[in-house]
């Protein structure tokens, strides 16, 4: 089973056995993502991603459920830290998209600063996968089920049923999937900073999204 959600920047505070195990996670992150990328995700067998870092099936299977798992771990990582953020908040009255931007904003900012380069990585690895794809896509929905159910258990919103809080959700999803595309597409600027700023530009479009009009385009 995955562990909780890596703190990368304050795992210096962490107790000596956590940051061995935040390592050890790390290390087969980085292995999977370089032998994936160069001898392609289906020409790297488990057995050979675990005889590379030295851990034993049992050992991975501590921390990843599947290859997809490890290949996708970047993104994800961020999206856990949302999860964390989105717990911790104290809104004061705010319009929950700004709380959802905000803690999805705070957690961009709280990832290492080589987490980019991972991500850039896995993206690319996913792009010609669909195994990855599909693997991402569930997590996708879980993370929005986990995330709906913290907005109703803390925040005083309206009755289950209400639409909107999914809605609010199904858009930052869409808005930060936008920038990612975008930021892995773009020549150069793979940064953390430059995702950061083209999730702020992809928010700042969703207003202007739903009142978009469309008229037929002259022959």
């Amino acid at each position: 089973m995955t562990p909780a959600s890596p703190r990368l920047r304050q795992s210096g505070q962490l107790p000596l056995r956590e940051r061995k195990k935040l390592r050890t996670r790390q290390v087969l992150i980085d292995t999977s993502l370089k032998l994936f990328t160069e001898r392609g995700f289906g020409g790297v067998t488990l057995d050979e991603l675990c005889d590379a870092v030295e851990v034993s099936k049992r050992t991975f299977f501590r921390y990843f459920a599947s290859k997809e798992d490890v290949a996708l771990a970047p993104t994800q990582d961020v999206w856990r830290v949302f999860l964390d953020t989105l717990e911790a908040c104290e809104p004061n009255n705010q319009r929950v998209m700004e709380v959802l931007q905000e803690a999805l904003s705070s957690a961009l900012d709280r990832m290492a600063a080589d987490w980019a380069h991972r991500v850039l990585l896995s993206r690319r690895l996913a792009a010609a996968n669909p195994s990855m794809d599909a693997h991402g896509l569930h997590f996708c929905r879980s993370t929005t089920r986990t995330a709906l159910a913290v907005l109703h258990r803390r925040f005083d919103l309206a009755t289950p049923d209400d639409l909107r809080p999914r809605l609010a959700l199904d858009m930052l999803v869409a808005a930060f999937e936008c920038a990612l595309d975008d930021w892995v597409l773009q020549p150069a600027g793979h940064g953390r900073d430059d995702l950061a700023g083209r999730f702020h530009q992809a928010c700042a479009a969703l207003p202007h999204s739903l009142t978009l009009t469309a008229g037929l385009r002259a022959p």
